[in-house]
């Protein structure tokens, strides 16, 4: 008898309440947002990303709304803000999210030279302690905590290793490597997700979380493809 090692269990991160709303002509009220939550949770999600907070006050009172709805009932999704590595942001996730029995705060960084450049006018070693002082800030706020290096697939793969490092070391329960620009293909998002779930040294519970945009066409190849490199 040939020997089958247990499957693996692959967690649903559904960002339509938040990276989804960006869409034009997408743009949604609470109310909305709230109807489209409740549809979610239907679905049995594992994880709902329904907002920024800190991006506006109609943002932070959407998911203040739909914590106090939904996030305190047994077996709700876990409810996620995204955060710009700042306290102002962190603060105003963790009020946003305060009702919810599960959080967790999604915070990001540009991590490719574009952005470490343009973006945040950072040396390397200076982004590292800012990612390190921001995770190490969340930890005790939420129940998990999710490490975006943004722009990813641009990112010089031994600086994306350090980042991720950095991040899994002070505390972070995901490592995101977002395809920010949507322009990746299978091939190369598995081969960057074979290398870095291979070398990226973490405690034993993190894992490892695929983001990708649609436009062209190719999202759900680029997942599938990230799956099968060790997206969990």
């Amino acid at each position: 008898m040939s020997q089958h090692s247990e499957p693996r269990r692959i967690a649903i991160f559904d960002t339509s309440l938040r990276d989804g709303e960006q869409a034009p002509g997408f743009s949604m009220n609470t109310s909305q947002k709230l109807k489209l939550a409740h549809a979610l949770a239907k679905l049995k999600v594992d994880v709902m990303e329904v907002g920024f907070a800190a991006a506006s006050p109609g943002d932070a009172e959407a998911i203040h709304a739909i914590a106090s709805e939904i996030g305190y009932q047994p077996g709700a999704p876990v409810l996620c803000s995204l955060a710009r590595c700042t306290e102002g942001d962190l603060e105003a996730a963790k009020r946003a999210l305060a009702p919810a029995h599960r959080s967790r705060l999604h915070l990001f960084f540009g991590t490719s030279d574009l952005h470490l450049a343009a973006k945040h006018q950072m040396e390397k070693p200076q982004a590292l302690e800012t990612i390190e002082r921001a995770v190490r800030m969340a930890k005790g706020n939420f129940t998990q905590i999710e490490f975006s290096a943004e722009d990813a697939l641009r990112t010089d793969p031994a600086f994306l290793k350090e980042a991720l490092e950095c991040a899994a070391e002070a505390g972070a329960d995901v490592l995101n490597l977002p395809d920010t620009v949507g322009y990746t293909s299978p091939e190369e998002i598995y081969a960057l997700f074979a290398e870095m779930t291979g070398s990226v040294k973490r405690p034993d519970h993190v894992v490892f979380s695929t983001h990708n945009h649609n436009d062209l066409g190719m999202a759900v190849a680029n997942s599938l493809a990230a799956v099968r490199g060790g997206a969990g």
